[in-house]
């Protein structure tokens, strides 16, 4: 039995197959969170991207017990379908996703970046996605949405409307 904090709930998860059950799994299978999407297996395509402790990390290759008593977030952290958080916005409002499959660790990647330097210019963001493939080829508009979500998070962070924050710049 393991203690997992995953969005800021503690979660006693039994992984009694074997203690090194990739993160990703107990995500997915235990915890029901299907946001981080299994891709490659091998830490290559970044499909499964989740942050601990604010740091981006792949699931796949993580195993689960390596992160007990650490701060796990994922997508799903980010927001919900009523309130959507400011990177989920702007990946809705600049149509970022085709197919959808890596867009969740996309946006882990691109909030892990935004929340350790909110000043992030392009360079930064492209990066900071590097390790996270898009096979839809959808690449300029998920690098809008994230200068949107930088956009956001620093009218949000402000105090401003994003309105008022467009409008003073």
């Amino acid at each position: 039995m393991i203690n997992l904090n995953v969005n800021g709930i503690s979660h006693d998860v039994d992984v009694d197959v074997d203690p090194a059950t990739p993160l990703l799994y107990v995500l997915r299978n235990d915890l029901k969170l299907n946001g981080a999407k299994f891709g490659c297996g091998l830490g290559q395509c970044g499909a499964c991207t989740v942050m601990v402790d604010g740091k981006p990390v792949f699931s796949c290759l993580t195993p689960a017990m390596l992160v007990e008593g650490r701060e796990v977030k994922t997508v799903e952290g980010l927001g919900t379908i009523e309130n959507p958080g400011p990177m989920q916005k702007a990946f809705i409002e600049e149509q970022a996703a085709q197919c959808g499959y890596c867009i969740a660790g996309m946006m882990m990647r691109a909030q892990a970046l935004l929340e350790a330097k909110p000043d992030a210019g392009d360079a930064d963001i492209r990066q900071a996605l590097e390790p996270n493939l898009c096979r839809c080829g959808t690449h300029m508009r998920i690098l809008r949405a994230v200068s949107r979500a930088r956009d956001l998070m620093k009218s949000k962070s402000a105090g401003l409307a994003p309105a008022a924050a467009a409008g003073r710049a």
